[in-house]
């Protein structure tokens, strides 16, 4: 699109659209590197999540405790004919945060290592003459009719959420991008009568034909949620049914939020020249369990790192170097839980059979020690040996639940 260069406001080394936990990362990581970084965000947007943050992630991302409303000591999980599995951490805790000042945090340290934030709404990306990016977005609170603000980008980081506009305009195939879609409640935790140290996860295909629900308690508000893929699913109706059974009917709504979570990471990830996905952009978000803010995070990061040897060395490959590093290390985790979420998912019947197999406590051990430190377990061989056969039993339905 042809323009007048004294459009152009600023320029910058890198622009990083989308302020949640993998824009805001990147934003950080290439403000500390030395760069000139734009942080451009719709002010006021929260995802819907339930908030678990593991160990690694704190330590990866230096999260203070002040950040941490809550920890988790142990997971329910309850299968559809209400029996129900605990499943406690032994020797640690999962920390849990509200997104709405989690991810304010993470802007705050983006812009105290030295990014410019700006608030607005991504639109498009322009060339020069030269073929340099020039991103264009109308400022929060600007008329519809007035003229874009314009800014130059050696390069461009999406991390503007699952329905990418980024993504959709630079990067082939984005628009294959399989999601489903989340709506929680933010409620008042009851005063009584409520474990908030336990999460607690359900598997009822009355509440979610294809993925599950979920009570996640943040210290002073809890997090009421569901997802789904099935189009005509009423996910509004599932919470209030969830909310009735799990007798939070009457605490007080204090917000609610919906919105579309990737399940599986895009095949490509950059266009090859100056624009590298992250987060929910990129599809990083773990099938089966739903988490996000890790991976996001660790999106964000590798995104910079690219980022910042593409401006050091004008290697357009740095872009796509990142996404192989990224799934060298995390890949096969993302593939093992989409396979469990295929298989399992389907029915009733064999969510029974999963919540039972959770009571297993080699399943427990090996469950938790990945998800606490982000990376497969190399247990002993015996411990492997025995899931696989109870795994085993239950996938050919020779196992009978336990009572």
């Amino acid at each position: 699109m042809a323009f007048d260069a004294a459009e152009i406001s600023e320029t910058f080394d890198a622009v990083v659209v989308g302020g949640g936990p993998a824009g805001a990362t990147a934003a950080h990581d290439l403000a500390i590197a030395g760069g000139s970084v734009m942080l451009l965000d719709k002010a006021g947007r929260i995802k819907p999540c339930g908030g678990a943050i593991p160990p690694r992630l704190i330590r990866d991302f230096d999260i203070p405790d002040s950040q941490i409303v809550a920890r988790a000591h142990s997971a329910r999980m309850v299968a559809p004919s209400n029996k129900y599995v605990d499943m406690p951490i032994n020797g640690g805790s999962v920390g849990m945060v509200d997104r709405e000042h989690f991810d304010e945090f993470l802007r705050v340290r983006a812009a105290t290592a030295g990014a410019t934030r700006r608030d607005g709404s991504f639109i498009r990306i322009d060339r020069d003459e030269n073929g340099d990016a020039i991103v264009c977005y109308r400022s929060k609170g600007a008329p519809k009719d007035a003229p874009l603000t314009r800014v130059r980008a050696r390069a461009v980081v999406g991390a503007d959420g699952a329905k990418s506009q980024v993504a959709l305009q630079t990067v082939k195939n984005a628009d294959k991008k399989k999601c489903v879609f989340a709506y929680h409640e933010i409620i008042e935790s009851p005063l009584t009568g409520f474990d908030g140290s336990r999460c607690d996860i359900f598997y009822q295909g009355k509440l979610s034909p294809d993925f599950y629900a979920w009570v996640f308690p943040h210290g002073e508000t809890t997090s009421v949620g569901v997802g789904s893929a099935h189009k005509g699913f009423s996910l509004r109706g599932a919470v209030a049914s969830l909310r009735a059974d799990a007798d939070l009917a009457g605490a007080r709504t204090i917000r609610t939020e919906g919105a579309p979570i990737p399940l599986k990471p895009l095949k490509k990830w950059d266009n090859g020249k100056d624009v590298i996905l992250a987060g929910d952009a990129a599809g990083c978000v773990a099938p089966a369990s739903g988490e996000g803010i890790y991976y996001a995070m660790l999106g964000g990061r590798t995104a910079a790192a690219a980022v910042t040897e593409l401006l050091e060395t004008g290697d357009a490959k740095a872009l796509a170097r990142a996404r192989k590093r990224y799934l060298k290390e995390h890949g096969k985790v993302f593939f093992i839980l989409g396979v469990m979420q295929h298989f399992w998912y389907r029915n009733d019947k064999r969510r029974e059979r999963f919540v039972d197999i959770c009571r297993d406590k080699d399943v427990q051990r090996l469950t938790w020690e990945a998800y606490m430190n982000k990376r497969l377990v190399k247990a002993n061989h015996m411990a492997h040996a025995r899931i696989f056969f109870k795994d085993l039993a239950h996938l050919v339905g020779v196992a009978s639940p336990q009572r």
